[in-house]
C-alpha cells in the first residue's frame, strides 16, 4: 500500500511540474509557433486549451487518490476487527 502512495505522488509531481512549465511557457512567449504575435487573449485562450488538456489527467489522479483512500481506509479498518 505505501508504494501506491509514493507512486501517487511523484505521479501527482510529475503532472504538476508539467503544468506549471506548460504555463510559464505560455504566458511568456511573445510569438507562437505559427509566428503570430501573442496577445493577452490569445495567451488566455492557449491558457485554457492547456488546462483541457491537463482535465484528463487530474481527473485519473483524482480517481486514483480515492482509491488509496480507500484501500487504506479498508486496511485500516480489517486491522482493527
Amino acid at each position: 500500500m505505501k508504494l501506491s502512495w509514493i507512486f501517487w505522488w511523484i505521479v501527482s509531481i510529475f503532472w504538476m511540474i508539467l503544468f506549471v512549465v506548460g504555463t510559464v511557457f505560455v504566458w511568456t512567449r511573445e510569438v507562437d509557433g505559427s509566428g503570430a504575435v501573442q496577445t493577452p487573449e490569445t495567451k488566455l485562450l492557449s491558457f485554457i486549451v492547456l488546462l483541457f488538456a491537463f482535465l484528463f489527467p487530474a481527473i485519473i489522479q483524482v480517481i486514483w487518490l480515492i482509491i488509496n483512500l480507500v484501500i487504506n481506509n479498508n486496511k485500516k479498518s480489517s486491522i482493527q476487527q
